[in-house]
C-alpha cells in the first residue's frame, strides 16, 4: 500500500487581532454617542412646560431626586452645607445662573426648603430645570 505523505499543519504563529478591534470600534462609537446624552447621573423625571431653555453652557447644577435626597452635579450634600458649596462653585455669585433639577414627585414643600436655603445664602438668579410639553393630544 503506497503511504501518503501527509504535509505538517503549521502552527498558527500570529494572533488575529481583526475581531478584537472590530468590537473595540463598536464599543468605542457607543460610548461616543451615549456619552453626550447622559446629562446627569443623577435620576430625576422634571415636570413638562411649554416653555423650555436650553442649557449651553456649563452651569451649577441642583438636584433633588424622588428621595428628597440633593446633590450638586452628581455629589450628594446635606441641605445645611448647600449654600456654601454653591458659592465655592460659582466665579460670579451675583450673575452665575443655578440651575435646580426637581422630579416631579417632590412635594413642594422641600422644593421651596431648596430655594429659601440658596437664597438666604445669597443666591438670587436660579432657574427651574424642565422639559418641554408634547403638543401631540393623548
Amino acid at each position: 500500500m503506497p503511504q501518503l505523505s501527509r504535509q505538517t499543519g503549521t502552527s498558527l504563529s500570529e494572533i488575529n487581532i481583526v475581531p478584537f478591534v472590530d468590537v473595540m470600534l463598536v464599543l468605542l462609537v457607543i460610548f461616543m454617542i451615549t456619552a453626550p446624552i447622559l446629562q446627569s447621573g443623577i435620576e430625576v423625571d422634571v415636570p413638562k412646560t411649554k416653555t423650555v431653555k436650553e442649557i449651553s453652557e456649563s452651569r451649577i447644577v441642583v438636584s433633588i431626586d424622588r428621595a428628597q435626597r440633593i446633590y450638586i452635579g452628581d455629589a450628594a450634600v446635606n441641605i445645611h452645607e448647600l449654600g456654601d458649596k454653591v458659592h465655592a462653585q460659582m466665579h460670579n455669585p451675583q450673575g452665575d445662573a443655578v440651575y435646580l433639577r426637581c422630579d416631579k414627585t417632590v412635594p413642594f414643600g422641600a422644593f421651596a426648603l431648596v430655594v429659601d436655603t440658596m437664597r438666604q445664602s445669597g443666591i438670587q438668579n436660579i432657574s427651574v430645570v424642565t422639559e418641554p410639553l408634547d403638543d401631540a393630544p393623548h
